[in-house]
């Protein structure tokens, strides 16, 4: 099986030797039920549909897939092309391919759009099946944890019993935690990069300016806005913000400085003068023709109510369970999910005797540098992944006896 939907991804991210070429999104609705799905803040989804894709081949042993989760406004579609004609590869192409660190030749890597989402998963544009609407407000709102549940669900129809590792950076990197503690015997290991177990203040913050500048625009018109003018300066705006919290303030220097957008003087009214001025509206208006509204705010909101640690005391207390060995990826520049975060996880995965590899990546990229090309971040997935698999096949049920290091 395979399949695919499209992310944001910059120019670098163009289909190479090594993709996996053209793939196929598919879309899977499971029988629920009477009562339907039900969600932590006590509402329930009559039915649900995911998006999802998958690379590969699930070997006879099933014991080679891998599940990726992504951040907020990604998708399902992590690799390959949908046509001749496409001239951007998926979100994470620079990693997810033959002889990549995601190695399709070895592994069955699937990708699902989360619920809550816009790009083929039920979410607020998906008609509402009491009322044959758009759902908009009436969505009920979801969590991490609901997210995930879904994703179970699409794994038990996969026939896969144990994944060999699930992955994620940013808020994916909330699902795959949220995956090794909620359902420990389904994961064997656990590639937490650029992420944390919990959203920071500040960046709760970022998340609701955002959300106000979506709910500020007229033609949001309190959610209600399918068939008419969508919110589209809202939701720039919402984009401008969010992306400069993934860039890093050296990056941002070395790619714009102070240099002026097609001009030589200052305009002296407020005309777009710099060329980052140029860049985030660029981003803006981009965003605006591939990515539902409600959807940013639904998901925006999901990231600020995940903390792994409620309920359970403390971090240490959250972990005690887990039976997946870690690797913890952090960069140097990322100030949305900065190093101290990624260590906090480690101490307490090292509390609990997990097995944890951590790895701090010098980038000027910021958060994005997840993202982008990296030979460090590669390397340590690549045999990482090559450790894990030879502990599963050796027999081991559960948590591995030791970490290793990995080559970076």
């Amino acid at each position: 099986m395979t399949g695919n939907e499209i992310h944001d991804v910059p120019e670098y991210f163009a289909p190479d030797e090594q993709s996996i070429g053209l793939v196929v999104t598919q879309t899977w609705t499971p029988d629920l039920p009477p009562e339907g799905f039900p969600l932590e803040g006590g509402r329930r989804l009559p039915s649900i549909t995911l998006a999802y894709e998958t690379y590969g081949k699930l070997n006879e042993a099933r014991d080679n897939a891998i599940l990726i989760v992504h951040a907020l406004s990604g998708d399902a579609h992590v690799a390959g092309i949908h046509s001749p004609t496409d001239r951007k590869a998926g979100w994470w192409d620079v990693m997810v391919g033959p002889g990549k660190s995601y190695d399709t030749d070895k592994y069955f890597v699937i990708c699902s759009n989360i619920l809550g989402g816009c790009k083929g998963s039920i979410g607020p544009s998906s008609i509402n099946p009491e009322t044959g609407e758009p759902y908009g407000l009436d969505f009920p709102m979801v969590t991490i944890g609901d997210m995930v549940r879904a994703q179970r669900l699409l794994v038990d129809y996969l026939g896969i019993e144990r994944l060999l590792a699930i992955t994620g950076g940013s808020m994916g990197g909330f699902q795959a935690l949220e995956w090794a503690v909620r359902f420990p015997d389904r994961v064997a290991s656990v590639h937490a990069i650029a992420t944390a177990a919990r959203l920071s203040t500040q960046a709760i913050a970022f998340d609701e300016v955002g959300r106000q500048a979506i709910m500020a625009d007229p033609d949001w018109a309190g959610g209600n806005y399918y068939g008419k003018s969508t919110p589209k300066a809202g939701l720039a705006i919402a984009r401008m913000i969010g992306h400069i919290t993934y860039l890093s303030d050296e990056q941002m220097h070395a790619k714009f400085g102070r240099r002026l957008q097609d001009r030589e003087t200052f305009s002296y009214d407020f005309k777009t003068d710099f060329q980052v001025e140029s860049y985030l509206k660029y981003q803006g208006d981009a965003f605006v023709h591939r990515f539902d509204a409600n959807s940013y705010l639904y998901i925006s909101k999901a990231m600020d109510y995940f903390d792994l640690a409620n309920g359970c005391g403390s971090l240490i207390e959250a972990f005690e369970g887990v039976q997946a060995e870690f690797l913890v990826v952090s960069f140097t520049s990322d100030w949305l999910f900065p190093t101290y975060q990624s260590k906090e996880m480690v101490r307490a995965l090292q509390a609990n005797g997990v097995p944890t590899t951590f790895l701090e990546i010098p980038s000027t990229y910021g958060h994005d540098s997840f993202l982008l090309p990296n030979e460090r971040l590669a390397n340590a997935v690549t045999d990482f992944l090559a450790h894990v698999q030879q502990h599963v096949r050796q027999g081991h049920p559960g948590r591995p006896v030791s970490g290793r290091e990995v080559r970076a």
